[in-house]
């Protein structure tokens, strides 16, 4: 018997050719669908992956667990690569990983495949998670097999294997560069994106539009927190509401797409030590991202702030190389997400050309007193006992004085 194979399979250029090519191989392909928000027409992608020779097509509706298990919990955390990156591919990732080895436990298949290269990031975080959920799993990473690698070099070799064999691909030599879209964020890279001095035109553009090409009118909106995750948005101009995650998402995907938010053009650092250059677009979650963080300014303590603050880079290094799965970050979600009890409250923006503009908020775990740290009133707090305040914290600085003066004389 054939030994069967569960391929991630995405109707793209990468993983149709990899499919035929598995067959060649003499496997049982099973070809797994995650659909986690991209734009896709599924029916076609099942029955591409039948015709080019899959014994089996599985689709799997991800996009409401997608939301609500893992970019909710990447928002709650601050979750940020390098200061800049919202991290859209790589939460999408050990979601696809863990369905996909589900699958294999559910039809027997000894092995599973994906089309990630072998210079980027996707194979790690694929290769992470099918290890720490099946450790006895055998997996196929074509673009790392020196037989693979030998008959197809790149993209334009793709392009004649699949003309050759008369796979149909969206992809065309006039427009080679990569995408990756899901209900999250769609990135851009490879082809022309490559030159860093190049600029993106606005026509690659899918989920927004450039913000000088927004409407001359602002976008009033609240959105509320419970625990560190949003839980309902209102739109203040015609008073729409949105209380479902997944629905909610949506909306606000498109009210800030429409006002030109969510616009990111980096090079990165990727965890294989290659850097990379990358366009995303990111209109809904850039937009959470900036509320959240307004909100916990009001309702978390100060200290608490600063051991989460110490602890958000490494959370989204986890999720950027593709430790999901890991101890480690089983122990900083339960440490965030015990930050997050009191992280309720509402927060007013306004959504204008691009910018995401805070224009109150409020909370009833606020630590906000007004009367407290009001300049005009006095009460709740003796200013008088600043000056021992002060004190005490220059004496460490008087002594080093000291100390420099002397060194200085000798």
């Amino acid at each position: 018997m054939k030994e069967k194979v569960v391929l991630a399979y995405s109707g793209g250029l990468d993983t149709s050719v990899i499919l035929k090519w598995l067959i060649g191989k003499d496997y049982d392909v099973i070809a797994y669908v995650a659909d986690v928000g991209q734009d896709e027409d599924f029916e076609e992608c099942r029955k591409k992956a039948l015709m080019l020779g899959a014994s089996k097509v599985i689709i799997s509706d991800l996009k409401r667990e997608f939301v609500e298990k893992y970019v909710f919990k990447a928002i709650m955390a601050n979750a940020i690569y390098e200061d800049r990156y919202l991290l859209g591919t790589a939460l999408a990732r050990p979601l696809i990983a863990r369905k996909q080895i589900e699958v294999a436990k559910t039809e027997g298949a000894v092995a599973v495949a994906h089309g990630a290269t072998g210079k980027g990031n996707d194979q790690v975080r694929f290769e992470l998670c099918y290890y720490a959920l099946m450790p006895g799993v055998k997996v196929i990473s074509p673009w790392k097999d020196k037989e693979f690698l030998s008959a197809f070099k790149g993209r334009t070799d793709l392009l004649k294997y699949a003309s050759e064999n008369k796979i149909p691909v969206k992809a065309s030599i006039d427009k080679p560069y990569s995408e990756d879209d899901n209900l999250m964020h769609i990135s851009h890279e490879a082809g022309v994106l490559e030159d860093p001095m190049y600029t993106l035109s606005k026509s690659m553009l899918t989920k927004m539009v450039m913000p000088q090409d927004a409407p001359d009118k602002e976008t009033r909106i609240v959105i509320h927190f419970r625990n560190g995750i949003p839980v309902r948005i209102i739109n203040k101009d015609n008073g729409t509401t949105r209380e479902d995650p997944y629905e909610m998402f949506v909306y606000l995907n498109q009210l800030a797409g429409s006002n030109g938010i969510g616009l990111l053009d980096m090079v990165e650092n990727r965890f294989v030590g290659i850097k990379s250059r990358g366009v995303y677009e990111t209109p809904a979650a850039t937009v959470l991202h900036i509320a959240h963080k307004d909100i916990e300014g009001i309702a978390m303590d100060r200290e608490v702030m600063r051991l989460v603050s110490m602890l958000r880079p490494k959370f989204a290094e986890l999720i950027y190389n593709g430790f999901w799965f890991s101890p480690e970050m089983d122990f900083l979600m339960a440490a965030i997400e015990k930050s997050q009890e009191l992280i309720d409250g509402s927060v007013h923006l306004c959504l204008y050309k691009g910018n995401v503009i805070i224009e109150g908020r409020e909370s009833p775990s606020s630590l906000y007193n007004e009367k407290l740290s009001s300049m005009d009133i006095d009460g709740g707090f003796d200013q008088t006992d600043s000056r021992g305040f002060i004190k005490i914290n220059a004496i460490r600085l008087m002594a080093h004085r000291a100390i420099v003066e002397e060194s200085q004389r000798k």
